[in-house]
Protein backbone atom coordinates (compact mmCIF):
# COMPACT_ATOMS: atom_id res chain seq x y z
CA UNK A 1 0.00 0.00 0.00
CA UNK A 2 3.12 2.31 0.88
CA UNK A 3 4.48 1.50 -2.54
CA UNK A 4 3.18 3.98 -4.55
CA UNK A 5 1.83 7.39 -4.36
CA UNK A 6 -1.46 7.99 -2.56
CA UNK A 7 -3.92 11.19 -2.61
CA UNK A 8 -6.38 10.49 0.77
CA UNK A 9 -9.58 13.11 0.82
CA UNK A 10 -12.96 12.42 3.34
CA UNK A 11 -16.45 13.44 1.77
CA UNK A 12 -19.53 13.53 3.57
CA UNK A 13 -23.45 13.70 3.28
CA UNK A 14 -26.16 14.04 5.81
CA UNK A 15 -24.64 11.51 8.38
CA UNK A 16 -22.39 9.34 5.76
CA UNK A 17 -18.73 10.02 5.58
CA UNK A 18 -16.72 8.21 2.94
CA UNK A 19 -12.71 8.37 3.40
CA UNK A 20 -10.79 7.56 -0.52
CA UNK A 21 -7.58 6.75 -1.30
CA UNK A 22 -6.51 7.49 -4.82
CA UNK A 23 -4.18 5.41 -6.21
CA UNK A 24 -2.93 5.74 -9.94
CA UNK A 25 -3.91 2.23 -11.36
CA UNK A 26 -6.80 1.26 -14.14
CA UNK A 27 -10.20 2.34 -13.19
CA UNK A 28 -11.07 -0.48 -10.35
CA UNK A 29 -13.47 0.98 -7.58
CA UNK A 30 -13.66 -0.36 -4.54
CA UNK A 31 -16.47 0.39 -2.09
CA UNK A 32 -15.45 -1.55 1.82
CA UNK A 33 -13.67 -4.40 0.53
CA UNK A 34 -16.49 -4.91 -2.42
CA UNK A 35 -16.75 -3.85 -6.10
CA UNK A 36 -18.99 -0.77 -7.01
CA UNK A 37 -20.84 -2.95 -8.74
CA UNK A 38 -22.19 -5.08 -5.49
CA UNK A 39 -21.68 -2.50 -3.52
CA UNK A 40 -24.12 0.06 -4.96
CA UNK A 41 -27.05 -1.26 -6.84
CA UNK A 42 -28.51 1.37 -9.29
CA UNK A 43 -26.34 2.56 -11.83
CA UNK A 44 -27.16 6.19 -11.06
CA UNK A 45 -25.24 5.57 -8.30
CA UNK A 46 -22.16 4.39 -9.57
CA UNK A 47 -22.38 6.91 -12.10
CA UNK A 48 -22.39 9.81 -8.94
CA UNK A 49 -19.09 8.19 -7.69
CA UNK A 50 -17.67 8.29 -10.97
CA UNK A 51 -18.93 12.17 -11.89
CA UNK A 52 -15.43 14.16 -10.59
CA UNK A 53 -13.64 11.49 -12.48
CA UNK A 54 -15.65 11.98 -15.65
CA UNK A 55 -15.90 15.76 -15.46
CA UNK A 56 -11.70 15.90 -15.38
CA UNK A 57 -11.10 13.47 -18.02
CA UNK A 58 -9.23 11.02 -15.19
CA UNK A 59 -11.33 8.05 -15.61
CA UNK A 60 -9.59 4.97 -15.80
CA UNK A 61 -6.34 6.55 -14.37
CA UNK A 62 -6.88 5.91 -11.05
CA UNK A 63 -7.72 2.53 -8.98
CA UNK A 64 -10.29 3.91 -5.77
CA UNK A 65 -10.16 2.59 -2.32
CA UNK A 66 -13.49 4.23 -0.66
CA UNK A 67 -14.11 2.87 2.97
CA UNK A 68 -17.87 4.61 3.69
CA UNK A 69 -19.85 4.69 7.49
CA UNK A 70 -22.95 5.91 8.47
CA UNK A 71 -26.25 6.84 6.85
CA UNK A 72 -27.80 5.21 3.84
CA UNK A 73 -26.51 4.02 0.90
CA UNK A 74 -27.32 7.01 -1.33
CA UNK A 75 -25.92 9.54 1.22
CA UNK A 76 -22.73 7.48 0.79
CA UNK A 77 -22.97 7.88 -2.80
CA UNK A 78 -22.57 11.86 -1.97
CA UNK A 79 -19.86 11.19 0.54
CA UNK A 80 -17.54 9.12 -1.59
CA UNK A 81 -18.37 11.56 -4.95
CA UNK A 82 -17.39 14.55 -2.82
CA UNK A 83 -14.31 12.80 -1.40
CA UNK A 84 -13.14 11.76 -5.15
CA UNK A 85 -13.47 15.29 -6.23
CA UNK A 86 -11.35 16.29 -2.75
CA UNK A 87 -8.42 14.07 -3.63
CA UNK A 88 -8.35 15.31 -7.29
CA UNK A 89 -7.65 18.42 -5.80
CA UNK A 90 -4.63 16.97 -3.91
CA UNK A 91 -3.55 15.21 -7.11
CA UNK A 92 -3.71 18.40 -9.02
CA UNK A 93 -4.62 21.59 -7.98
CA UNK A 94 -5.24 23.04 -11.28
CA UNK A 95 -8.68 20.63 -11.43
CA UNK A 96 -10.31 23.04 -8.93
CA UNK A 97 -12.09 24.99 -11.16
CA UNK A 98 -13.51 22.14 -12.88
CA UNK A 99 -14.80 20.57 -10.13
CA UNK A 100 -15.66 23.71 -8.68
CA UNK A 101 -18.16 24.59 -11.83
CA UNK A 102 -19.57 21.46 -11.70
CA UNK A 103 -20.07 21.81 -8.05
CA UNK A 104 -18.61 18.44 -7.09
CA UNK A 105 -16.18 20.09 -4.20
CA UNK A 106 -19.24 21.79 -2.49
CA UNK A 107 -20.77 19.99 0.87
CA UNK A 108 -24.63 19.12 0.48
CA UNK A 109 -25.82 20.58 3.59
CA UNK A 110 -29.09 19.14 3.87
CA UNK A 111 -29.98 17.02 6.31
CA UNK A 112 -32.19 15.75 8.36
CA UNK A 113 -34.27 18.44 10.56
CA UNK A 114 -34.33 16.89 14.04
CA UNK A 115 -38.01 16.53 15.73
CA UNK A 116 -39.12 19.56 18.13
CA UNK A 117 -40.36 18.66 21.77
CA UNK A 118 -44.58 18.65 21.59
CA UNK A 119 -45.01 18.21 18.04
CA UNK A 120 -45.29 14.90 15.92
CA UNK A 121 -42.39 15.45 14.18
CA UNK A 122 -40.12 18.24 12.82
CA UNK A 123 -42.75 20.34 11.51
CA UNK A 124 -45.87 18.34 11.92
CA UNK A 125 -47.63 18.93 15.18
CA UNK A 126 -50.61 17.03 16.48
CA UNK A 127 -54.24 17.81 15.79
CA UNK A 128 -55.33 21.42 17.17
CA UNK A 129 -58.56 21.18 18.81
CA UNK A 130 -60.50 24.56 19.61
CA UNK A 131 -62.95 22.78 22.12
Amino acid sequence: MTDSVLFRATGRRKTSVARVILRPGEGKVQVNGRPAENFFPSEAMRMEVQQPLVETEQSGKFDIHITTRGGGIHGQAGAARLGIARALVIFNPELRPRLRKGGYLTRDPRAKERKKYGQKGARKRFQFSKR
